[in-house]
Order: structure tokens, then C-alpha cells, then sequence
């Protein structure tokens, strides 16, 4: 999986923030998605280049002081929220 290359990385009234343009020809809204610390970093480690449940988890364990289970578990529930925005393409 990815983060989709039209999502830019903006701060906005203080925070960090996943911005994708809306599209004036179908109308379609901007998006915005909050980001926090832990998805910042996250985000600067996976732009741009393929990655899996299982990288995402990894790079949890060495950032922070979590067990590999629920590292996974976190990966996986936070990637199942993002791929039906849109964020992130399979």
C-alpha cells in the first residue's frame, strides 16, 4: 500500500494536517485529515514508497514503548481507517 501522491502534508492554525485539493471539474471537497505526532512521523517514514501492516507496525516498536501485538494491532486499525478515506491506495 501507499499514501496517495495528491495527499500534501500542510500546517494549518497549528497543526499538521493531510491535505488533498478538491477536483473543480466533479466538484468534489477538499479533504483534510488531522495528523498527530505519532502519524507525523509515520507519515514522513512512508511517503512516497510502498509499505505493509507489518512496516507500519515495526516502526511503531522502535519510535515508541509499545509491544509488537499491539503495534500490529494499532497498524492495522489505524490503516482500516485510512484506506476507505482514500488516504492510503492497496
Amino acid at each position: 500500500m501507499k499514501i496517495r501522491s495528491e495527499y500534501r502534508l500542510r500546517e494549518m492554525v497549528g497543526e499538521q494536517v493531510a491535505v488533498a485539493p478538491g477536483e473543480a471539474e466533479t466538484a468534489a471537497p477538499t479533504r483534510i485529515l488531522a495528523l498527530n505526532a505519532s502519524a507525523r512521523a509515520l507519515w514522513n517514514l512512508f511517503r512516497g514508497r510502498e509499505f505493509s501492516a507489518q512496516q507500519v507496525a515495526e516502526a511503531l516498536t522502535e519510535r515508541y514503548d509499545v509491544s509488537p501485538e499491539s503495534a500490529r494491532s494499532d497498524a492495522r486499525k489505524r490503516i482500516g481507517q485510512l484506506v476507505p478515506c482514500g488516504i492510503i491506495e492497496s
